[in-house]
Protein backbone atom coordinates (compact mmCIF):
# COMPACT_ATOMS: atom_id res chain seq x y z
CA UNK A 1 0.00 0.00 0.00
CA UNK A 2 1.14 3.42 -0.86
CA UNK A 3 1.88 6.76 1.27
CA UNK A 4 -1.50 8.07 -0.39
CA UNK A 5 -3.62 6.49 2.73
CA UNK A 6 -1.81 9.11 5.10
CA UNK A 7 -4.30 11.86 4.85
CA UNK A 8 -7.35 12.85 7.00
CA UNK A 9 -10.99 11.48 5.91
CA UNK A 10 -11.96 14.41 5.04
CA UNK A 11 -9.71 15.52 2.31
CA UNK A 12 -11.21 11.80 1.17
CA UNK A 13 -15.05 13.37 1.77
CA UNK A 14 -14.14 16.67 -0.12
CA UNK A 15 -12.34 15.12 -3.59
CA UNK A 16 -15.39 12.54 -4.02
CA UNK A 17 -17.57 15.80 -4.23
CA UNK A 18 -15.11 17.34 -6.01
CA UNK A 19 -14.93 14.61 -8.40
CA UNK A 20 -19.27 14.42 -8.50
CA UNK A 21 -20.06 18.17 -8.65
CA UNK A 22 -17.06 18.36 -11.75
CA UNK A 23 -14.64 20.44 -10.33
CA UNK A 24 -11.23 19.33 -11.57
CA UNK A 25 -9.80 22.41 -12.68
CA UNK A 26 -6.69 24.03 -11.66
CA UNK A 27 -6.42 24.73 -7.74
CA UNK A 28 -3.56 26.06 -6.06
CA UNK A 29 -2.80 25.62 -2.50
CA UNK A 30 -0.12 27.60 -0.90
CA UNK A 31 1.80 25.91 2.52
CA UNK A 32 2.74 28.55 5.47
CA UNK A 33 3.53 29.26 8.72
CA UNK A 34 1.13 32.24 10.19
CA UNK A 35 3.04 33.52 13.28
CA UNK A 36 6.70 32.18 14.35
CA UNK A 37 6.47 30.52 17.67
CA UNK A 38 7.44 32.71 20.87
CA UNK A 39 11.22 33.03 20.90
CA UNK A 40 11.71 32.66 17.10
CA UNK A 41 13.23 34.97 14.80
CA UNK A 42 13.11 33.08 11.90
CA UNK A 43 12.55 29.66 10.50
CA UNK A 44 14.44 26.76 8.24
CA UNK A 45 12.51 25.74 5.58
CA UNK A 46 12.79 21.71 5.32
CA UNK A 47 10.59 19.30 3.91
CA UNK A 48 10.34 19.65 0.36
CA UNK A 49 12.04 16.75 -0.45
CA UNK A 50 10.16 14.34 1.60
CA UNK A 51 7.16 15.72 -0.25
CA UNK A 52 8.55 15.95 -3.36
CA UNK A 53 9.07 11.82 -3.00
CA UNK A 54 5.33 11.30 -2.30
CA UNK A 55 3.91 13.36 -4.65
CA UNK A 56 6.03 11.52 -7.03
CA UNK A 57 4.90 7.91 -5.98
CA UNK A 58 1.12 9.25 -5.31
CA UNK A 59 -1.05 6.76 -6.15
CA UNK A 60 -4.60 5.61 -5.52
CA UNK A 61 -5.54 1.51 -6.80
CA UNK A 62 -7.42 -0.45 -5.76
CA UNK A 63 -6.17 -1.32 -1.96
CA UNK A 64 -5.95 2.66 -1.72
CA UNK A 65 -9.36 2.74 -2.76
CA UNK A 66 -10.66 0.49 -0.47
CA UNK A 67 -8.69 1.61 2.52
CA UNK A 68 -10.86 4.32 2.45
CA UNK A 69 -14.05 3.21 2.03
CA UNK A 70 -13.89 1.44 5.21
CA UNK A 71 -12.99 4.16 6.92
CA UNK A 72 -16.21 5.98 5.19
CA UNK A 73 -17.97 2.60 5.73
CA UNK A 74 -19.27 2.63 2.17
CA UNK A 75 -18.76 0.22 -0.28
CA UNK A 76 -15.49 0.57 -2.94
CA UNK A 77 -17.41 0.90 -5.44
CA UNK A 78 -19.02 4.43 -4.62
CA UNK A 79 -15.33 5.49 -4.40
CA UNK A 80 -14.78 4.54 -8.01
CA UNK A 81 -14.27 7.99 -9.32
CA UNK A 82 -10.66 7.74 -7.11
CA UNK A 83 -9.23 4.89 -8.89
CA UNK A 84 -6.30 5.34 -10.78
CA UNK A 85 -5.54 8.92 -9.24
CA UNK A 86 -1.93 10.01 -9.87
CA UNK A 87 -0.91 13.89 -8.88
CA UNK A 88 0.12 15.01 -12.09
CA UNK A 89 0.43 18.79 -10.83
CA UNK A 90 3.06 21.49 -10.28
CA UNK A 91 5.15 22.24 -7.37
CA UNK A 92 7.23 25.72 -6.37
CA UNK A 93 9.08 25.37 -3.28
CA UNK A 94 11.87 26.99 -1.24
CA UNK A 95 14.19 25.03 -1.25
CA UNK A 96 15.59 23.79 1.96
CA UNK A 97 18.08 24.96 4.26
CA UNK A 98 17.01 28.73 3.02
CA UNK A 99 15.94 31.01 5.89
CA UNK A 100 11.33 31.35 5.97
CA UNK A 101 9.74 34.32 7.53
CA UNK A 102 5.88 34.27 8.87
CA UNK A 103 3.70 34.27 5.95
CA UNK A 104 5.66 33.42 3.51
CA UNK A 105 5.18 29.91 1.47
CA UNK A 106 6.93 27.11 1.84
CA UNK A 107 5.59 25.35 -0.95
CA UNK A 108 2.78 26.01 -3.47
CA UNK A 109 1.08 23.35 -5.35
CA UNK A 110 -0.98 23.99 -8.07
CA UNK A 111 -2.70 20.67 -9.90
CA UNK A 112 -6.55 19.59 -10.32
CA UNK A 113 -8.63 20.11 -7.61
CA UNK A 114 -9.00 16.82 -5.80
CA UNK A 115 -5.68 15.70 -6.14
CA UNK A 116 -4.38 18.88 -4.46
CA UNK A 117 -7.25 18.93 -1.87
CA UNK A 118 -5.95 14.72 -1.03
CA UNK A 119 -2.36 15.40 -0.79
CA UNK A 120 -2.77 17.78 2.25
CA UNK A 121 -1.97 16.39 5.27
CA UNK A 122 1.02 14.51 4.13
CA UNK A 123 2.46 18.00 2.49
CA UNK A 124 1.52 20.06 5.91
CA UNK A 125 2.73 17.21 8.43
CA UNK A 126 6.30 16.82 6.32
CA UNK A 127 6.56 20.22 6.31
CA UNK A 128 5.94 21.56 9.59
CA UNK A 129 7.72 19.20 11.52
CA UNK A 130 10.92 19.22 9.16
CA UNK A 131 10.93 22.81 9.53
CA UNK A 132 10.15 23.08 13.02
CA UNK A 133 12.73 20.55 13.66
CA UNK A 134 15.45 22.29 11.48
CA UNK A 135 14.82 25.30 12.93
CA UNK A 136 15.29 24.37 16.28
CA UNK A 137 18.73 22.58 15.19
CA UNK A 138 19.84 25.86 13.08
CA UNK A 139 19.71 27.96 16.82
CA UNK A 140 21.64 25.13 18.71
CA UNK A 141 24.30 25.97 15.79
CA UNK A 142 24.09 29.80 16.78
CA UNK A 143 24.29 29.35 20.17
CA UNK A 144 27.52 27.04 20.06
CA UNK A 145 29.16 29.76 18.21
CA UNK A 146 31.70 27.43 16.12
CA UNK A 147 31.96 24.26 18.84
CA UNK A 148 30.65 20.95 17.30
CA UNK A 149 27.04 19.58 17.58
CA UNK A 150 26.04 16.15 17.66
CA UNK A 151 22.55 14.63 17.27
CA UNK A 152 22.01 12.11 20.56
CA UNK A 153 17.95 12.15 19.95
CA UNK A 154 16.92 8.89 18.54
CA UNK A 155 15.58 7.09 22.02
CA UNK A 156 13.21 9.77 22.64
CA UNK A 157 11.80 11.55 19.33
CA UNK A 158 8.08 10.71 18.50
CA UNK A 159 9.16 7.56 16.13
CA UNK A 160 12.20 6.30 14.43
CA UNK A 161 10.71 8.13 11.41
CA UNK A 162 11.20 11.46 13.31
CA UNK A 163 14.61 10.40 14.44
CA UNK A 164 15.93 9.97 11.33
CA UNK A 165 14.59 12.79 10.11
CA UNK A 166 16.12 14.84 12.86
CA UNK A 167 19.63 13.20 12.08
CA UNK A 168 19.39 14.49 8.35
CA UNK A 169 17.91 17.94 9.24
CA UNK A 170 20.48 18.09 11.96
CA UNK A 171 23.04 17.59 9.09
CA UNK A 172 21.87 20.17 7.32
CA UNK A 173 21.73 22.84 9.63
CA UNK A 174 25.63 22.55 10.74
CA UNK A 175 26.30 19.67 13.19
CA UNK A 176 29.08 17.13 12.82
CA UNK A 177 27.39 13.51 13.29
CA UNK A 178 24.72 11.46 14.79
CA UNK A 179 24.16 8.84 17.07
CA UNK A 180 21.51 7.18 14.48
CA UNK A 181 22.70 4.22 12.49
CA UNK A 182 19.94 4.11 10.01
CA UNK A 183 20.62 7.69 9.39
CA UNK A 184 24.36 7.62 8.97
CA UNK A 185 23.81 4.65 6.27
CA UNK A 186 20.89 6.28 4.28
CA UNK A 187 22.01 9.75 4.42
CA UNK A 188 25.72 9.50 4.56
CA UNK A 189 26.01 10.90 7.64
CA UNK A 190 29.15 10.51 10.00
CA UNK A 191 28.38 8.39 13.24
CA UNK A 192 29.57 8.99 16.71
CA UNK A 193 29.61 6.56 19.61
CA UNK A 194 29.88 6.47 23.30
CA UNK A 195 29.30 4.25 25.90
CA UNK A 196 26.33 4.25 29.01
CA UNK A 197 26.20 4.45 32.79
CA UNK A 198 24.92 0.56 32.49
CA UNK A 199 28.56 -0.41 30.55
CA UNK A 200 30.32 1.28 33.41
CA UNK A 201 28.23 -0.22 36.21
CA UNK A 202 28.93 -3.66 34.61
CA UNK A 203 32.28 -3.74 35.83
CA UNK A 204 33.90 -3.79 39.22
CA UNK A 205 35.03 0.01 38.71
CA UNK A 206 35.84 2.83 36.30
CA UNK A 207 39.00 1.94 35.31
CA UNK A 208 38.66 -1.87 33.97
CA UNK A 209 35.41 -0.43 32.17
CA UNK A 210 37.26 2.46 30.47
CA UNK A 211 40.35 -0.40 29.57
CA UNK A 212 37.90 -2.75 28.69
CA UNK A 213 35.99 -0.42 26.24
CA UNK A 214 39.52 1.21 24.64
CA UNK A 215 41.09 -2.20 24.06
CA UNK A 216 37.39 -3.37 22.46
CA UNK A 217 37.91 -0.10 19.89
CA UNK A 218 40.96 0.62 18.50
CA UNK A 219 41.57 4.53 17.66
CA UNK A 220 39.99 7.69 19.36
CA UNK A 221 36.89 6.81 22.34
CA UNK A 222 34.65 8.73 24.35
CA UNK A 223 34.65 7.83 28.38
CA UNK A 224 31.43 8.54 30.04
CA UNK A 225 33.06 10.01 33.14
CA UNK A 226 30.03 10.61 35.91
CA UNK A 227 29.01 7.49 36.82
CA UNK A 228 29.71 7.38 40.14
CA UNK A 229 31.82 10.96 41.31
CA UNK A 230 33.28 12.88 38.03
CA UNK A 231 36.35 13.99 39.23
CA UNK A 232 37.58 10.65 40.09
CA UNK A 233 35.83 9.16 36.98
CA UNK A 234 37.71 11.69 34.94
CA UNK A 235 40.87 10.97 37.12
CA UNK A 236 40.63 7.16 35.80
CA UNK A 237 40.04 8.02 32.34
CA UNK A 238 43.02 9.94 32.53
CA UNK A 239 45.02 6.64 33.64
CA UNK A 240 43.86 4.83 31.01
CA UNK A 241 44.41 7.24 28.04
CA UNK A 242 47.81 7.81 29.39
CA UNK A 243 48.05 4.02 30.10
CA UNK A 244 47.03 2.58 26.38
CA UNK A 245 48.75 5.90 24.53
CA UNK A 246 45.31 6.81 23.21
CA UNK A 247 44.56 10.62 24.19
CA UNK A 248 44.98 11.87 20.73
CA UNK A 249 41.11 12.16 19.21
CA UNK A 250 39.84 10.95 22.47
CA UNK A 251 37.74 12.26 24.36
CA UNK A 252 35.80 12.33 28.24
CA UNK A 253 31.91 12.71 28.45
CA UNK A 254 30.22 14.67 30.88
CA UNK A 255 26.28 13.91 31.18
CA UNK A 256 25.33 15.76 34.38
CA UNK A 257 25.48 18.14 36.98
CA UNK A 258 26.96 21.71 36.81
CA UNK A 259 28.25 21.13 33.17
CA UNK A 260 30.30 24.39 33.61
CA UNK A 261 32.05 23.57 36.59
CA UNK A 262 32.65 20.33 36.11
CA UNK A 263 33.88 20.83 32.63
CA UNK A 264 36.28 23.47 34.02
CA UNK A 265 37.31 21.10 37.05
CA UNK A 266 37.75 17.83 33.99
CA UNK A 267 39.72 20.26 31.42
CA UNK A 268 42.34 21.09 34.80
CA UNK A 269 42.69 17.29 35.43
CA UNK A 270 43.23 16.24 31.81
CA UNK A 271 45.71 19.47 31.65
CA UNK A 272 47.69 18.04 34.54
CA UNK A 273 47.50 14.84 33.06
CA UNK A 274 49.74 15.95 29.94
CA UNK A 275 46.27 14.97 27.93
CA UNK A 276 45.34 18.47 26.68
CA UNK A 277 44.20 16.85 23.69
CA UNK A 278 41.59 15.44 24.85
CA UNK A 279 38.50 16.75 24.12
CA UNK A 280 35.36 17.72 26.90
CA UNK A 281 31.93 16.51 25.31
CA UNK A 282 28.93 17.50 27.33
CA UNK A 283 25.09 16.23 27.20
CA UNK A 284 22.00 15.76 29.61
CA UNK A 285 18.78 17.41 28.41
CA UNK A 286 21.14 20.27 26.71
CA UNK A 287 19.58 22.39 23.60
CA UNK A 288 20.62 26.43 22.24
CA UNK A 289 19.58 27.42 25.95
CA UNK A 290 22.39 25.03 27.66
CA UNK A 291 24.42 25.74 25.13
CA UNK A 292 24.32 29.59 25.04
CA UNK A 293 24.27 29.69 28.57
CA UNK A 294 26.97 27.21 28.64
CA UNK A 295 29.16 29.12 26.43
CA UNK A 296 28.68 32.61 27.89
CA UNK A 297 30.12 31.01 31.12
CA UNK A 298 33.17 30.52 29.47
CA UNK A 299 33.23 26.37 29.60
CA UNK A 300 35.80 24.40 28.24
CA UNK A 301 33.49 21.87 26.40
CA UNK A 302 34.51 21.09 23.11
CA UNK A 303 31.70 19.65 21.99
CA UNK A 304 27.55 19.50 22.78
CA UNK A 305 25.69 16.35 22.01
CA UNK A 306 22.25 17.13 22.00
CA UNK A 307 18.94 14.64 22.40
CA UNK A 308 15.72 14.88 23.63
CA UNK A 309 14.68 18.56 23.76
CA UNK A 310 16.34 19.31 20.32
CA UNK A 311 14.82 16.01 18.86
CA UNK A 312 10.91 17.03 19.76
CA UNK A 313 11.51 20.58 20.08
CA UNK A 314 10.54 20.61 23.39
CA UNK A 315 9.82 24.39 23.59
CA UNK A 316 8.23 25.17 20.51
CA UNK A 317 6.91 21.34 19.21
CA UNK A 318 4.73 22.80 16.38
CA UNK A 319 4.11 25.40 13.84
CA UNK A 320 0.95 27.69 13.29
CA UNK A 321 0.99 26.33 9.73
CA UNK A 322 -1.29 26.00 7.49
CA UNK A 323 -2.58 24.73 3.66
CA UNK A 324 -4.90 27.43 1.70
CA UNK A 325 -6.66 27.66 -1.63
CA UNK A 326 -5.50 30.91 -2.65
CA UNK A 327 -6.40 30.23 -6.43
CA UNK A 328 -8.97 28.09 -8.30
CA UNK A 329 -10.03 27.62 -12.07
CA UNK A 330 -7.94 31.01 -12.56
CA UNK A 331 -10.20 32.78 -9.14
CA UNK A 332 -8.30 34.23 -6.87
CA UNK A 333 -9.44 33.23 -3.24
CA UNK A 334 -8.77 34.03 0.26
CA UNK A 335 -10.23 32.82 4.09
CA UNK A 336 -11.40 35.76 6.38
CA UNK A 337 -11.57 34.11 9.28
CA UNK A 338 -10.39 36.06 12.23
CA UNK A 339 -7.26 35.23 13.00
CA UNK A 340 -6.82 33.50 10.24
CA UNK A 341 -7.33 35.36 7.10
CA UNK A 342 -4.96 34.53 4.11
CA UNK A 343 -3.81 36.30 0.89
CA UNK A 344 -5.29 35.03 -2.84
CA UNK A 345 -3.33 34.20 -5.42
CA UNK A 346 -0.19 32.21 -6.17
CA UNK A 347 2.87 34.16 -5.05
CA UNK A 348 6.50 34.59 -4.86
CA UNK A 349 8.79 35.66 -2.54
CA UNK A 350 11.56 38.20 -3.17
CA UNK A 351 14.44 38.25 -0.88
CA UNK A 352 16.42 41.51 -0.66
CA UNK A 353 19.95 41.72 1.55
CA UNK A 354 19.36 41.69 5.03
CA UNK A 355 16.45 39.20 4.63
CA UNK A 356 13.80 42.59 3.98
CA UNK A 357 11.97 39.94 1.87
CA UNK A 358 8.97 41.13 -0.17
CA UNK A 359 5.39 38.90 -0.66
CA UNK A 360 4.19 39.45 -4.41
CA UNK A 361 2.04 37.92 -6.99
CA UNK A 362 4.13 34.97 -8.89
CA UNK A 363 4.00 36.88 -11.99
CA UNK A 364 5.20 40.33 -10.42
CA UNK A 365 8.82 41.33 -11.78
CA UNK A 366 11.62 41.15 -9.08
CA UNK A 367 12.15 44.34 -7.27
CA UNK A 368 15.72 45.60 -7.94
CA UNK A 369 18.55 43.94 -5.99
CA UNK A 370 15.74 40.60 -5.08
CA UNK A 371 16.01 37.14 -5.72
CA UNK A 372 13.09 34.78 -5.87
CA UNK A 373 12.64 31.89 -3.46
CA UNK A 374 10.34 29.81 -4.56
CA UNK A 375 11.87 27.70 -7.38
CA UNK A 376 9.92 25.31 -9.81
CA UNK A 377 11.00 21.49 -8.31
CA UNK A 378 7.47 19.30 -10.16
CA UNK A 379 6.12 19.75 -13.11
CA UNK A 380 3.57 17.07 -14.66
CA UNK A 381 3.50 15.69 -11.51
CA UNK A 382 7.54 14.48 -11.58
CA UNK A 383 10.68 16.17 -10.44
CA UNK A 384 11.71 19.23 -12.63
CA UNK A 385 15.23 19.40 -11.03
CA UNK A 386 17.65 17.14 -9.52
CA UNK A 387 17.15 15.94 -5.73
CA UNK A 388 18.48 18.34 -3.26
CA UNK A 389 22.04 17.48 -1.82
CA UNK A 390 22.12 17.69 2.13
CA UNK A 391 25.37 19.62 1.58
CA UNK A 392 23.67 22.09 -0.52
CA UNK A 393 20.95 22.83 1.71
CA UNK A 394 23.45 23.30 4.64
CA UNK A 395 25.45 26.42 2.55
CA UNK A 396 22.26 28.08 2.22
CA UNK A 397 21.39 27.66 5.47
CA UNK A 398 24.88 29.32 6.30
CA UNK A 399 24.47 31.74 3.96
CA UNK A 400 21.25 32.47 4.58
CA UNK A 401 21.97 32.91 8.78
CA UNK A 402 24.56 34.90 7.78
CA UNK A 403 22.10 37.41 6.10
CA UNK A 404 19.86 37.51 8.80
CA UNK A 405 19.77 40.47 11.14
CA UNK A 406 21.69 39.61 14.52
CA UNK A 407 18.27 40.45 16.35
CA UNK A 408 16.64 37.18 14.74
CA UNK A 409 18.96 35.58 15.79
CA UNK A 410 19.17 35.77 19.43
CA UNK A 411 18.55 32.62 21.58
CA UNK A 412 16.50 34.56 23.50
CA UNK A 413 14.11 37.36 23.06
CA UNK A 414 14.90 37.72 19.13
CA UNK A 415 13.28 40.32 16.86
CA UNK A 416 11.35 38.47 14.10
CA UNK A 417 12.48 39.69 10.82
CA UNK A 418 9.00 40.45 9.03
CA UNK A 419 7.76 40.07 5.26
CA UNK A 420 6.12 42.81 3.47
CA UNK A 421 3.64 42.40 0.97
CA UNK A 422 3.86 44.22 -2.63
CA UNK A 423 1.52 46.74 -3.48
CA UNK A 424 -0.06 44.10 -6.05
CA UNK A 425 -0.92 41.53 -3.67
CA UNK A 426 -1.73 43.98 -1.32
CA UNK A 427 -4.29 45.54 -4.09
CA UNK A 428 -5.41 42.37 -5.10
CA UNK A 429 -6.48 40.88 -1.30
CA UNK A 430 -8.33 44.07 -0.21
CA UNK A 431 -10.37 43.88 -4.16
CA UNK A 432 -10.69 40.02 -3.03
CA UNK A 433 -12.24 40.97 0.71
CA UNK A 434 -14.48 42.94 -0.95
CA UNK A 435 -16.00 40.80 -3.36
CA UNK A 436 -16.67 38.30 -0.75
CA UNK A 437 -18.15 40.71 1.71
CA UNK A 438 -20.24 42.26 -1.29
CA UNK A 439 -21.22 38.83 -3.18
CA UNK A 440 -21.30 36.20 0.01
CA UNK A 441 -21.60 38.12 2.99
CA UNK A 442 -24.05 40.87 2.15
CA UNK A 443 -27.00 38.20 0.42
CA UNK A 444 -26.55 36.67 3.58
CA UNK A 445 -26.68 39.42 6.41
CA UNK A 446 -30.12 40.43 4.01
CA UNK A 447 -31.68 37.49 4.61
CA UNK A 448 -30.89 37.39 8.43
Amino acid sequence: MSEATSTDLYEVTMALSYLREGMTQPATFSCFVRTLPPERGFLIAAGAETVLDFLAGFHLGHEEVEVFAEALRRPARELAPLLGMRFTGEVRAVPEGRVVLAGEPLLEITAPLPQAQLVETFVLNSLSHQTTIASKCARCVIAAQGRDLVDFSPRRTHGMAAARQVARLSAMTGFVGTSNIAAVHAEDLTGVATMAHSYVEAFEDEEAAFTAFALCHPGPVTLLVDTYDTESGVAAAARVLNALGRGDGSAIRLDSGDLARLARRARAILDTAGLPQVRIVASGGLDEYAVHDLRRAGAPIDVYAVGTRVGVSADAPSLDSAYKLVAYDGRPVMKLSAAKTSTPGRKQVFRRPGCHDVIALADEPPPVGSAPLLQTLMRDGQRSTARGRLADARRRAVADLAELPATARHIRAPHAARAQLSGRLATLTERVRRRIEREVLAPFSTRA
